[in-house]
Order: structure tokens, then C-alpha cells, then sequence
């Protein structure tokens, strides 16, 4: 998801008159006051601040200045946009489309944008981190899914021990490309489920059985994938604390290794499709959070550990394993431990980090095409990220991930104080946010649980771009 939490915690869900959350208690005026637009910060700075100014130049430069750097990996990921139905809550950029011809037209330009990077970075071509996301990645054909990988790994090397990672969609996803998947390298495996209710599947217009997911996993399995996400959303039309938590146990059951609870984005002036959606059905703020509080609880109190402010992992996997350290990052990609110094993005809609500056390719399947017959890279935004924004990207990295800013290591990376960079922050943080949710010791600002809940509202205060006039008609609330 683009921009438009969490120790174990008993109880929650529970609604009474002196919060919401069980042990992640919340007076409801709390929450009222916190429930306002914000972003996710899969990014920061957020795209809002990207420019038509940074193009298919800026990129080329960047890419250079990156080749450099032959020694560090990179992370590549690759946008598959098609989809035979958009579901009416998606935030993703989709083609809806069943024509082979405009599949195939994309994969050919796919494949010239690939080699048209490769060939920027002759130097460089290590992967430590491949992901293809979309759309529905599945929606090639086991063909057309071994074909672009070959371009792929023809022009990169992907290193032992990286993480090879794909969407799947149980509903279109069929034994051979399972096969197709293995057979090439493919090693994590990501599924949506959302909510496995019918009646809110009904009403986002996304019908996906538990029979249909349990027998998809059970196939993989049998052909040596061990590694695989789930997905759930929570604030779907419908949804109840009752039937949500029966959805989450239903999810436990097949054992994945990592699991995501994402907030729906209700944007429908950015998302139209969302219009169809009833919205008096949509849950209120209090019933969402008491939802998210939920699943908390059901995961955490069956062992997995919170990532950030919206996963779960299992105490051994690597992402727990990083959380503990604290050491997890966060890309455009998600959490992660493999996270490479640069990103490179392929495809419409992708947005990579390269030196220090993001850029996201044109969005129109005519832009993009248009840009690669004439030679150029499809990049038609980005930012160049300045000092303070390298600072505070670091900050709220942070912040997002580990649920701490360690001052002396702000102090080591940077140069800076935190009291004396960040003094009006910190005194906002102070005055404003609440002392239940954060702990402010002399080398250290820690995010204590209650507080993991509102991390996005917290990271607001770190934004420069926000308190500059802000971009609150982008942004989702943040319950």
C-alpha cells in the first residue's frame, strides 16, 4: 500500500465504559482526538512531495551514481498491475483486463525496461531481494511468469540467501504456476485473504473461500514452499469483532509464518471504485480500532510477535528475530531484514530509492510505453531527498519499526542532537501527545504499547512537509 502496532497485549476487543482494547485500554475522546488523516510512511518524504520535475535524467543520473557502489546489492521489485476484477476496497494501481495482447505488449516493455537498467548498472547487478507484487502477479500465465523471470536473472544474480518473494491470489492461482513458482526460485510466497466473512466479502466484491485458501497452502507445501504471508484488513463493510476474530483463527490454522492486519483506506476521491461500497456498513472508529484490537490479541496470545504497527511473525522468524534486535527496516516493499542500500522499481506505478532520491514510474500503461520506445527510463516523478529529510527519514524509520529513537545512534548516523535538532518536536511530543504513550528517557524516546497504536500520529510530528500545510486530502485517518 502506498501512503493515502506491538508486544503482546491480552484482552483486546473487549468495549466497556472506560475504554476500548482491553489491555490496550483507550478512552474513546483519546481516540476521537487521534483518528485524523495521515500517512502510512512507506516513505519518507511521502509521494505527495514527489515532482513531474524529477524524470527519466534525474534517474539516469542516480542509477550511475549507484553503479558505483558494485559492491552493496540491490532490491528490485516488479509491478504486475493486471487483475480480472478490482475489488472495491483495493488502494493498489490495477489494469483490469482478460486480452493477452495487452499483457503480452506489457511484459515486452517490461522486458525492455529491465535491460534498459541492467545496462545502467553494469557493475552492479547482485539482488539480495526480489519481489513482485501488483495486481495479481498470477494473473501471467506459468509461461509468461518463467519467461520474465528469465529477463530477470538473465541481466541480475540473485545471491544466496535471498528473499524471492510473490503475490498469489488463491482464486487464479492454479497447481502449475505453483510448480512454475518452485521450479525458477521463488522462496516466499503472499496471499490476501482479508476477511474469509461472506457477507463482507459480498460487499468488497471479493469472494475467496477458506477451501480455496487451505487447499492452495496445502499444495505449496507439498512442494517445498515453507515461507508464506497472509494478509486481513480490518474496517471492511460488515466486519464485527466477533466474526473478524473467527476470520484471524481461521488464518492462525494455516500456519503461516508472517501475517498483516491493515487498515482499510477509505479514499474514495482518490480510489472511485470505493463509491460502491456502502458506507453506512463501514465499521465507526471505535469499533475499528476495537477490531485491530482483536487481532492483537489472537495473535499475539498465540505466539507471534507484533512488527511495527501492522504485522506478526512468528517468534522464529527473522522478522521477530530483527524486532528483538532491533534491527528491522521498512521499504516501499514492507518490512524487512533484507532491505538492499538502493531499490529499483519496474513497471507502472513503481516507485524505487536510489541514492537518496525516489522515483515512480508513469502510471498510464501509454506513458509508460511511450517513454521506453523512445529510449527513455518511464520515470515520471520523484524527490530528491535533502539532509533534513535524511534525518528524519531516519527518525521515523525508526520510530515505525523498532518503536524507539536511539539518540546516540541519531547522533553517530548524523551528527545531530536530538534535543537541540528536534527541540520543537520534542516539546510538541510533550504537550500534545499522551504521557501513557511514550517513555522519554535522557539517550532514548520509546514507544510504549498503548502508544504503539497511534505510531503513525506520533511520526506526524516529524514531518516537516506536514506541518508545512500538510496533504490531509491524500491521507487515510489513522484508525
Amino acid at each position: 500500500m502506498t501512503d493515502s502496532g506491538l508486544p503482546a497485549g491480552g484482552g483486546a476487543g473487549n468495549e466497556n465504559t472506560d475504554g476500548i482494547g482491553g489491555s490496550r485500554r483507550v478512552d474513546p475522546e483519546v481516540l476521537a482526538r487521534y483518528n485524523r488523516p495521515g500517512p502510512r510512511y512507506t516513505s519518507y518524504p511521502t509521494a505527495p512531495q514527489f515532482a513531474d520535475s524529477f524524470g527519466s535524467q534525474a534517474y539516469a543520473e542516480r542509477l550511475a551514481v549507484a553503479n558505483g557502489r558494485a559492491a552493496d546489492p540491490l532490491s528490485l521489485y516488479v509491478h504486475i498491475p493486471f487483475c480480472e476484477h478490482r475489488c472495491l476496497y483495493c488502494g493498489c494501481h490495477v489494469v483490469i483486463t482478460r486480452r493477452e495482447d495487452i499483457v503480452r505488449n506489457y511484459l515486452d516493455h517490461l522486458a525492455k525496461e529491465i535491460r534498459m537498467v541492467a545496462d545502467a548498472l553494469p557493475d552492479r547487478r547482485d539482488v539480495l531481494q526480489l519481489h513482485w507484487g501488483g495486481g495479481t502477479p498470477t494473473h501471467l500465465s506459468p509461461e509468461e511468469m518463467r519467461e520474465l523471470f528469465g529477463v530477470l536473472t538473465e541481466k541480475f544474480r540473485l545471491i544466496p540467501g535471498s528473499e524471492v518473494a510473490i503475490e498469489i491470489d488463491p482464486r487464479v492461482t492454479s497447481h502449475e504456476h505453483v510448480d512454475v513458482l518452485r521450479e525458477v526460485g521463488f522462496n516466499r510466497l503472499s496471499m490476501g485473504v482479508q476477511d474469509f466473512t461472506p457477507k463482507v466479502q459480498e460487499a468488497v466484491e471479493r469472494n475467496q473461500s477458506l477451501e480455496q485458501t487451505q487447499e492452495l497452502i496445502a499444495y505449496c507445501r507439498s512442494q517445498g514452499f515453507t515461507e508464506f504471508n497472509i494478509d486481513l484488513i480490518y474496517g471492511l463493510p460488515f466486519q464485527t469483532v466477533e466474526h473478524f476474530e473467527q476470520s484471524a483463527r481461521e488464518v492462525l490454522a494455516l500456519e503461516p509464518g508472517r501475517v498483516a492486519v491493515y487498515s482499510y483506506a477509505h479514499v474514495p476521491w482518490i480510489k472511485p471504485q470505493q463509491k460502491k461500497m456502502d458506507e453506512s456498513a463501514l465499521p465507526d472508529a471505535k469499533t475499528k480500532f476495537a477490531l485491530f484490537a482483536s487481532a492483537i490479541s489472537t495473535f499475539t496470545e498465540a505466539g507471534y510477535v507484533q512488527i511495527g504497527m501492522d504485522h506478526f511473525a512468528r517468534p522464529d522468524d527473522e522478522l521477530a528475530r530483527a524486532r528483538v534486535a532491533g534491527t528491522l527496516t521498512r521499504n516501499f516493499m514492507g518490512y524487512t531484514v533484507k532491505a538492499a542500500p538502493d531499490m529499483v522499481a519496474f513497471g507502472i506505478s513503481g516507485i524505487g530509492e536510489v541514492r537518496g532520491a525516489f522515483a515512480q514510474n508513469a502510471k498510464k500503461l501509454t506513458s509508460y510505453y511511450r517513454a521506453l520506445d523512445e529510449g527513455n527510463f518511464p520515470v515520471e516523478r520523484g524527490y530528491v531527498l535533502d539532509d533534513d529529510d535524511r534525518i528524519r527519514q531516519f527518525v521515523i524509520r525508526s520510530i515505525m519499526c523498532n518503536f524507539e529513537l536511539d539518540f546516540d545512534l541519531l547522533k553517530e548516523r548524523f551528527g545531530v542532537e536530538y534535543e537541540e535538532y528536534f527541540a520543537d518536536e520534542d516539546r510538541s511530543l510533550q504537550e500534545t501527545i499522551e504521557a501513557s504513550f511514550f517513555s522519554r528517557e535522557p539517550r532514548r524516546l520509546s514507544i510504549r504499547p498503548q502508544g504503539q497504536l497511534f505510531v503513525r500520529n506520533i511520526c506526524m510530528l516529524f514531518d516537516r512537509y506536514l506541518e508545512a500545510g500538510g496533504q490531509s486530502g491524500v491521507y487515510s485517518k489513522t484508525i
